[in-house]
Parts: structure tokens; C-alpha cells; sequence
């Protein structure tokens, strides 16, 4: 019985050597570093927008779509962007009224602003205020009898805004905003037709592509 003791303790002993000595040898290895994205708004990026636009008042109203694109360059300290953004697009954006048989019709061909922009960043969401210059490129056209004239005219102005932006991807973000317009008036055919201010809605979506990307920090 005791050679059955003796031979099991060291038996035992010997299994736990071999073990100590395998941890021993064993190297050490850390755990995997966690990884996330903090999303960094500062730099230059390049987009395509498109959206709706419509006439404040007046009968009939002036609508219609647009369709263009988008430079920028972003600032941010801390939670803060800021930024300037500049836009044009092509448009169709019109409306014609009829009297005493003479058709005239309104149409904006085109449109865009240089805005300034200041938000408040939540890692990959953008909540921004927006303002400054805006211009559209409107034609006059008056037809009666088979003939028709017309005459364009570039007007000046401001805009003041809201929207919201946020990164979908590493490089990319998707946008939606709110502008008011509005166009000081203008006098067409040689001071003959003068126009009032024309105030305009618009609404726009965008897809915006980052060049610098968000910065990957680890925790």
C-alpha cells in the first residue's frame, strides 16, 4: 500500500512540474487593442447635390429641380466645424402666365452659393447653421403670334440655412438641408421689364467625398 502512495505522489509531482515548466516557456501574449473611428471633419471634400426649389409667393409660383455639385473645406476644434462650401447646378425651375395673348414665361437655368458654415459634430454627425451669397441665372421669354424674345439676366443676393450631415462610410458622408434664397430684382429687355426680389425655397440632398478621412484611434 505504501508503494502504491509513494508511487502516485510521485507521479503527481511530476505531472505538475511538467506543467509549471510548459507555462514557463509558454511567451506571454496581450489581449487585441480595441480599434474605433473617430470621425475628423477637417479637410477638403468634393460632393454631388440635387434637390427642389420654389417661389416664396406669386401667382403663378415658380418650381422646379436642380442638380449640380459641391466643394468645401472644413475646420474643426473640438465639437466644432467650420467651414465654407460653394455649389452650383443646373435647374429648371419656371412658371408662365398668359394676358391679352402674350405667354410670358420665368425660368431659372441655373443657380448655386458661397456659404460659410459653423456645426456641432457628434463623432459622425454633423448639425450646422449656413449662410452667404447666392445667384441664379434667369431667362425672360415673351411669345405672341408664333414669335417669341427673350432676355437673361444674372441675379445677386443672400441665402441663410440649416442641414445636417453624416458620414455613411470612412470617406464619404450624406447630407440634407434647408435654404432660403433671396434674389434682388433685375430689369430685362434694355429697362423696359423690371422684376421685383424673388425669394426662393430650396431643399437638397448631397453625397460628399472626404479626402482625408476619419482618424483611427485606438482605446
Amino acid at each position: 500500500m505504501k508503494k502504491i502512495l509513494l508511487a502516485s505522489a510521485a507521479l503527481i509531482a511530476l505531472t505538475g512540474a511538467a506543467s509549471a515548466a510548459d507555462l514557463a516557456a509558454r511567451p506571454y501574449t496581450k489581449a487585441p487593442v480595441a480599434v474605433a473611428s473617430v470621425y475628423n471633419w477637417t479637410g477638403f471634400y468634393l460632393g454631388l447635390v440635387g434637390g427642389g426649389a420654389w417661389e416664396d409667393s406669386g401667382s403663378p409660383r415658380m418650381e422646379g429641380g436642380f442638380v449640380g455639385g459641391t466643394a468645401g473645406y472644413n475646420w474643426q476644434t473640438g465639437n466644432v466645424v467650420f467651414g465654407v462650401e460653394a455649389d452650383g447646378a443646373w435647374a429648371d425651375v419656371n412658371a408662365s402666365a398668359t394676358a391679352l395673348g402674350i405667354t410670358a414665361t420665368s425660368k431659372t437655368d441655373a443657380l448655386g452659393t458661397v456659404r460659410g458654415r459653423i456645426g456641432y459634430a457628434v463623432n459622425q454627425v454633423l448639425f450646422y447653421g449656413t449662410g452667404g451669397y447666392a445667384w441664379i441665372d434667369n431667362k425672360i421669354t415673351l411669345s405672341a403670334l408664333g414669335v417669341s424674345v427673350s432676355d437673361s439676366k444674372w441675379h445677386s443676393g443672400w441665402t441663410v440655412g440649416a442641414g445636417v450631415e453624416a458620414f455613411i462610410a470612412p470617406q464619404w458622408s450624406i447630407k440634407g438641408e434647408y435654404l432660403y434664397r433671396s434674389l434682388g430684382g433685375e430689369t430685362y429687355f434694355s429697362g423696359t421689364l423690371p422684376t421685383g426680389t424673388l425669394n426662393l425655397h430650396t431643399v437638397q440632398f448631397g453625397v460628399n467625398y472626404h479626402f482625408n478621412g476619419p482618424i483611427v484611434a485606438k482605446y
